[in-house]
């Protein structure tokens, strides 16, 4: 299993989770341990590369997704790929991992949207 965390930069289990999904500066990958597998820039669209977050997290092979939040077109790829969501308002790689591995967070859905996008049509 793979886990996806999106995040401000590369400090590995000490990084703080992005506030932003799709506008993160990297994606922290972990295996179910927690061991941090790879960091690798956000190449999406949304900072001027191509193709969607979600892509991005499955062509990595992520399963898991731990964030913030996000928006409903992101959450409904995630779906699609098999990727499952979770929403958190952890600070750190560390602490979302932690919550996620004893069962804290709930699977995403459309109410965890983020309010600039919640309006946005899927």
């Amino acid at each position: 299993m793979k886990i996806v965390i999106p995040t401000d930069g590369e400090k590995g289990i000490k990084e703080k989770v992005a506030n932003h999904f799709g506008r993160c500066q990297t994606y922290t990958f972990l295996d179910e341990k927690g061991k941090v597998i790879e960091t690798i820039e956000n190449t999406s669209e949304h900072m001027g590369g191509i193709g969607l977050p979600p892509e991005l997290m499955k062509k990595h092979n992520a399963d898991v997704l731990l964030c913030h939040d996000l928006g409903p077109r992101a959450l409904n790829l995630c779906r699609e790929f098999g990727i499952e969501v979770y929403a958190s308002t952890a600070e750190t790689v560390e602490e979302i991992f932690a919550m996620w591995k004893n069962n804290q967070l709930k699977k995403a859905t459309s109410d965890d949207v983020c309010e600039e996008h919640k309006n946005e049509k899927i």
